[in-house]
Order: structure tokens, then C-alpha cells, then sequence
């Protein structure tokens, strides 16, 4: 039984930075603004408020990177989940632009970041592949391609003979390679834009549920279990996570597990054979398989497992074998790790921001693109959150749309991960 306390077994929680101390909230409080989650969002959120002046309090229901942000793929992808052209003509040219171009500077924003607060976490920007195995997906990743390019964006199209040379492997049809895209270690991350968030002025509570949340005389009350927080503005970015702490919230988005499979550490003369130029991959299909090779030559291999804890890679051996059938040269070598976490996903593929009340804002489903995506989005949300209605963001601001027949999610999933993988082995 997974114990809900613990770190997921994954090599981060093995080689990570210490963590740095957030005791359990035990006094009460009265702060500008409180938030919720102490993921990327709610740390890089507070980070940017106590920057500007603004007290904060991130009140965390485990530790700062616990959740998805600390046990993700480690890749920094550009972009949204849609292509550009169909963002523009959803949202306008204004604003469509704007979260364009907002979308696809995120892992810049983030290695930025990164570089500013000297945080050690193997920061690296060599690149995100995003490729196709079958002609369906390669006509579809040559449509994104053309869709940045004509924008102006350092992306290109690499052919089979390209893309062998650049992932050790022919599978692929074709990729589009965006030099923006890199890594990191995101344990190490999250522990350090914790520690660069606590040094900036604001408090971090782990082990820090919070029960209960209601307006109280033009503030919000917020209960956790040995202390109240009194808060003019409260940001709740819960994301995988989310409960029943706002109503409906919870159905507005599909919580997800994604896993992880790790090798053990290569011999070179394999490591060289994997990703020689360290790009991150990720695959066009109905069901991603991302991977990348981290700086210590262990190869992790990501994708949909179980709708469950897992504590080893026997859970994921299918993406053990595939990783054979990608690279035959891994036969033999050892999986030492497995894990997995929860991540959001929105039924219309965009990440959501919420204003369901006066002096609160919701931010979740990051839709698998978390890392650099609700990184960029802390700058935004302290924007918000300082500056009120009048402070225009680069995301669309929405009201809550439950989603239909949400109680059945466990089993939508398990049907719409099977159905994916017979589209993509057939190539529909």
C-alpha cells in the first residue's frame, strides 16, 4: 500500500537537493495572499509576489514538489497542447497571439529563472522532439512545424535519416525539433525554487492540508488542522489534486496518473547510443511515450500505467520493452526505479484559470506540460493576484465547466488509453 506521506520511489527522491524545512502551519496568520499547493504554480506564484512585496503563504498538504511537479518526465516543452492557428482562431488575434507566444517562451522563461536564483537542479536546453512514427502523426507534427515557422520560431522539420542520427533509433517517420525545449531534474527544482521563494520573503507550510475554505468579513478564511489563515486573496493550485475544497472544482478536470520507468545508470557506450545530442522526445500519438536520458546516463522512459500508485517498473513493462524494441543494445541492462504521480487534464486540452469569487483564483491542467508551463504561469497569476481584474494575463480567464459523467473518469480513462494504443499500432 503506498504510503500517501512518502516521497513516490522515483530516482529524483535518490539524488535530489535537500529539501529545505516547512514545518506544519501552528500559528494563525493574516497574509495578502494565501495559496494552495506547493507544486511549481503555487511556489513560482509566491516567489514572484514576495519579489514585488506582497506577503504570501503556500500552504502544502505533504512537501513542495511532492506531486506532479517533483515526479514528472523533466521535460521543458514548448507550446500548448494545440497548434497555433487553432489557438488564434479559438481566442482572437490579440489574445490568441498573446498565449502563443506566452506558451512557447516557457522554457526559456524557466531556464532564466533557473539561472537567476543559481538553482541546482541539472538545468539543460538541448532541445524537445516531438516525433512521429507513423505518416497520420508525421502529417500532423509537419503541420505544427509549419505553423511556428511561419511565426518566426527556431523550430525545424527532421527527416528518418535526421532523426536516426539524433535518437540512435528508425522508428521515427519524422520530428519537429524546437531548440527551446531542454530538462531538469524536478525534485531538485521544486526543492530549489522552494528554497529561492522562502529567501524572497514568503512562508512555506508543508503538512499543511487545508480543510476548509470560506469568506469571512470581505477575506477569506482558510482552516488547516492546527491553524487559521485570514487572506485577502487566495490562489488555489491544486491540480492533480484537486478536492472538494471549491465546489465542483474537482470535476472540472480528469486526474490522471502518468508514469515513469529508469534504468540504471548506462555504460557510455550505450548512453551514446541513446539521444547522442540529449534532446528530450516526446511522441505524436493518441497515447504519449516521452523519454529522455538524465545527466547521470539513466535512460527514463514515460507514459500512461496504471490509474494507481506504483512502487517498481514491473507495473510499466511495457515501456521496458518498448525501450528494448527502440534501442536492442538495453537488453540486459537493469530498471531500478518506477514510479508515477497525478497530473490534471481539461477536457478542451488548455490549461484553466478560474475566478469563481471575489478575491480568488483557481489555476489547473497543465495537461502534461507542467514544468515550464506553470512556472511561467506563477509570473502571471502574482500579476492577477496584485493587480486585480484589471490586470490582463496571457491565458483566457474562464468559469468552471464540470465535466459531464465525471464520476466515471476511472473507467473512461482505462477505455481511452486502449483505444489509443490499437489507433496508434495501426496507425489510425
Amino acid at each position: 500500500m503506498h504510503n500517501p506521506l512518502a516521497l513516490p520511489p522515483s530516482v529524483y527522491a535518490d539524488n535530489a537537493v535537500p529539501a529545505v524545512p516547512t514545518p506544519p502551519l501552528d500559528t494563525d496568520r493574516n497574509v495578502s495572499v494565501a495559496i494552495i499547493g506547493g507544486g511549481f504554480a503555487g511556489l513560482s506564484t509566491a516567489l514572484h509576489l514576495a519579489e514585488q512585496g506582497t506577503d504570501a503563504i503556500v500552504l502544502e498538504a505533504q512537501e513542495p514538489g511532492w506531486g506532479a511537479s517533483g515526479n514528472n518526465g523533466g521535460q521543458l516543452n514548448p507550446g500548448l497542447k494545440l497548434d497555433p492557428d487553432t489557438i488564434e482562431a479559438s481566442f482572437g488575434a490579440d489574445l490568441g497571439r498573446r498565449m502563443i507566444a506566452f506558451s512557447h517562451s516557457t522554457p526559456t522563461f524557466t531556464l532564466d529563472l533557473i539561472r537567476r536564483l543559481g538553482i541546482a537542479c541539472e538545468a539543460r536546453q538541448n532541445g524537445t522532439l516531438r516525433a512521429a512514427y507513423h505518416e497520420v502523426n508525421a502529417a500532423a507534427v509537419e503541420t505544427t512545424a509549419e505553423q511556428c515557422m511561419r511565426r518566426g520560431m527556431p523550430v525545424s522539420v527532421l527527416d528518418r535519416n535526421a532523426l536516426r542520427e539524433v535518437t540512435g533509433t528508425d522508428r521515427y517517420v519524422c520530428a519537429m525539433l524546437d531548440r527551446r525545449g531542454g530538462d531538469v531534474q524536478p525534485l531538485s527544482y521544486a526543492r530549489g525554487l522552494a528554497c529561492a521563494t522562502l529567501a524572497a520573503g514568503a512562508a512555506i507550510h508543508g503538512q499543511t492540508r487545508v480543510t476548509s475554505l470560506r469568506p469571512e468579513g470581505g477575506r477569506w478564511r482558510i482552516e488547516t488542522p492546527r491553524a487559521v489563515v485570514r487572506a485577502e486573496k487566495v490562489l488555489i493550485a491544486t491540480n492533480g489534486f484537486t478536492d472538494s475544497l471549491w465546489p465542483g472544482l474537482r470535476r472540472t478536470i480528469v486526474p490522471v496518473f502518468s508514469s515513469i520507468a529508469a534504468t540504471e545508470r548506462l555504460p557510455d557506450s550505450i548512453a551514446r547510443q541513446i539521444l547522442p545530442t540529449r534532446s528530450v522526445l516526446y511522441e505524436s500519438g493518441h497515447i504519449t511515450v516521452y523519454y529522455r536520458v538524465d545527466a547521470s546516463n539513466r535512460l527514463l522512459m514515460g507514459g500512461r500505467g496504471p490509474m494507481q500508485w506504483i512502487r517498481d517498473p514491473s507495473a510499466v513493462a511495457y515501456l521496458m520493452r518498448y525501450a528494448i524494441r527502440l534501442w536492442p543494445a538495453l537488453r540486459g541492462i537493469s530498471w531500478t526505479h518506477g514510479w508515477n504521480s497525478r497530473l490534471a487534464m481539461t477536457a478542451d486540452h488548455y490549461p484553466h484559470v478560474h475566478e469563481p469569487g471575489p478575491g480568488a483564483l483557481v489555476y489547473l491542467g497543465c495537461n502534461g506540460r507542467g514544468v515550464a508551463l506553470a512556472t511561467a504561469m506563477g509570473q502571471q497569476l502574482a500579476k492577477r493576484l496584485i493587480g486585480g481584474e484589471t490586470a490582463e494575463i496571457d491565458m483566457p480567464i474562464t468559469g468552471l465547466r464540470p465535466i459531464r459523467f465525471h464520476a466515471l473518469w476511472p473507467v473512461a480513462v482505462k477505455s481511452v488509453v486502449l483505444y489509443g494504443r490499437i489507433r496508434d499500432h495501426l496507425g489510425l
